[in-house]
């Protein structure tokens, strides 16, 4: 009887320890033919830089949002403007690449050659792995015609914002006098977020090169607790105080700030896109994204989309 009750016990323990048991699954290689037929599966492959593991850096990795594999040529969008059009979508050809067992080879025409590791994590999540510097990075997989522009743009404003040399105020619409409405030219210097910006009075159509920026204080990018579509903009201002708006992309060159204190909105147009990869005079242009943990408003959009 002793006996049966200790083979009753253990069977019992098992069944429990059984039933608390969660399937944890391992990143798994993706092995020769598979990983390249996995990476050409998707269209966009957009890179995650928040979800980023280790304190080293594989360039063009941080500098895209997506990367597309075709063909053996490595396409990439380095810019949220004209992403969606500019090459089909895909970006501009920024090198080649080439794939056996689980292994990732890069020629990159800035960068140089790059061995990388590749880890299939779900059906359209892969982790790319830079054994060198110890870094991670995690990329999804979407096509064009599902792919959220909108989003994209939203959840990356701060960089949006820096990728014109200059925003000209060309519209200003209802609400009350207040001191933004003598500030006709914004600039948004590259960083992070809370990075710095500068403003400038000078009367509208002054040629960028011609503009005397009046001001420097830094802005800061925050979320909505209740949308995802409309940003809040705080613009540091020693003489008036902060100001703070509510950020709207019309388009990837016209953005809407609106003012709620006075009940007025602002539409600016971007002036000098800066291309990233290399810039006018054939050199790289410097940009690179990097982890951006965003503060949360927590009062509604008043522009809730």
């Amino acid at each position: 009887m002793k006996h049966f009750k200790l083979i009753l016990s253990l069977l019992i323990v098992s069944l429990t320890l059984n039933s608390c048991t969660v399937d944890v699954i391992e990143p798994q290689h993706i092995n020769t033919p598979h990983l390249r037929s996995t990476l050409e599966t998707y269209e966009l492959w957009y890179v995650d830089i928040n979800e980023t593991i280790g304190y080293g850096e594989v360039p063009f990795l941080q500098k895209a949002f997506t990367l597309s594999f075709r063909g053996g040529t490595l396409y990439a969008n380095n810019n949220l403007v004209g992403i969606g059009n500019t090459g089909n979508g895909f970006g501009i050809d920024v090198g080649y690449y080439n794939a056996f067992d689980n292994i990732l080879e890069v020629s990159h025409d800035i960068n140089g050659y790059w061995d990388l590791e590749v880890y299939q994590i779900s059906n359209n999540k892969i982790e790319i792995y830079d054994r060198y510097s110890d870094t991670s990075y995690f990329l999804y997989g979407y096509h064009r015609s599902t792919f959220d522009y909108d989003l994209v743009f939203y959840d990356n404003i701060h960089y949006f914002l820096q990728e014109y040399e200059a925003w000209e105020k060309v519209a200003t619409i209802g609400g009350t006098a207040n001191d933004f409405d003598a500030e006709n030219f914004m600039r948004f210097l590259a960083g992070g977020n809370n990075s710095e910006y500068n403003s400038s009075q000078d009367v509208q159509g002054t040629a960028i090169n011609n503009l005397y920026w009046d001001y420097s204080g830094l802005y800061e990018v925050s979320d909505f607790y209740d949308t995802n579509y409309v940003k809040a903009l705080t613009l540091d201002y020693d003489y008036f105080g902060d100001e703070y708006f509510e950020v709207s992309i019309i388009n990837d060159a016209r953005i809407e700030l609106y003012h709620p204190a006075s009940g007025t909105a602002y539409e600016f147009v971007g002036r000098h896109f800066i291309q990233y990869l290399k810039n006018s005079e054939g050199k790289t242009a410097e940009k690179k994204r990097t982890k951006t943990v965003l503060k949360t408003f927590r009062v509604p959009s008043s522009k809730r989309k």
